[in-house]
């Protein structure tokens, strides 16, 4: 009995820890990947309104998806439910949306009348969006959370879809294609750029704010109602122009508002 005993308890334990532990559940985070699927079909809308000669629905549509792609990453942040499988998904919903979609609605509102400068510069700029997302993807561990490198891609492609929305109504003219042109191929390259724009990733959503603050937001809904295309055409490229204004305002020697001794690197 008691060499039973014995062995039985020198028994050797082969299950491994993997096999001992339970089965993980496997699965998706529903909310941030519902709002990230709203953003890829406002891009895919509009890809299809471009093709249809729909160019106001097409960028209005760009504009929706820009806006579930703001409350895609907020509301995995604020609910504890990022996932790489949520980065991945919402980086190809950009490639679509802000990527994609502008070029495309780009060259069939102008870019076509240009023949093949027109073609190049849509894609210019689809692919400088590709290398932006690419590189956004590899350096997001170590990147700032302060600021981007290189134009974010809803900026520029709220850049082009603005424009478009604000001049579609006007026939697409040899000098409103050159523009149109060198506006699209401009917000390609400031993609790729080392220019650093500010996140605004530290606003706390859920901390309290001073009554101003919220009156200010209902007051700037207010102005962008009065004529919603050229104001976020505007507010687009005031944006997408304040990176280079302070790299140049820099090497003129100033800094903060105030010049220095001397131009800085």
């Amino acid at each position: 009995m008691n060499d039973k005993a014995d062995s039985s308890e020198n028994v050797v334990n082969l299950k491994t820890p993997a096999e001992e532990a339970p089965a993980r559940r496997k699965g998706i985070y529903l909310l941030p990947n519902l709002l990230t699927t709203g953003a890829l079909f406002g891009g895919f809308y509009a890809v299809l309104s471009g093709f249809s000669g729909n160019y106001e629905w097409a960028a209005m549509a760009i504009f929706a998806a820009m806006l579930f792609d703001g409350l895609d990453g907020r509301v995995a942040r604020m609910t504890n439910t990022q996932s790489d499988f949520g980065v991945q998904y919402d980086s190809l919903s950009d490639m679509v949306s802000f990527g994609v979609a502008p070029a495309v609605v780009a060259y069939g509102w102008a870019l076509s009348g240009l023949g093949k400068l027109g073609l190049a510069a849509a894609f210019v700029y689809a692919s400088c969006a590709a290398l932006r997302l690419a590189r956004f993807n590899v350096q997001a561990e170590l990147a700032s959370k302060k600021t981007f490198t290189g134009l974010p891609s809803p900026a520029a492609a709220a850049l082009v879809a603005g424009l478009v929305w604000s001049v579609y109504e006007f026939e697409a003219s040899l000098g409103l294609s050159v523009i149109a042109a060198l506006i699209t191929a401009a917000a390609g390259l400031l993609m790729v750029s080392n220019l650093k724009y500010p996140s605004f990733k530290e606003i706390d959503f859920r901390g309290k704010v001073p009554f101003m603050v919220i009156l200010s937001v209902v007051m700037g809904f207010v102005v962008i109602t009065i004529d919603p295309p050229r104001i976020l055409f505007a507010l687009a490229a005031g944006f997408a122009l304040y990176a280079p204004v302070v790299w140049l305002l820099k090497k003129l020697g100033y800094s903060g508002g105030t010049p220095s001794d001397g131009p800085q690197a």
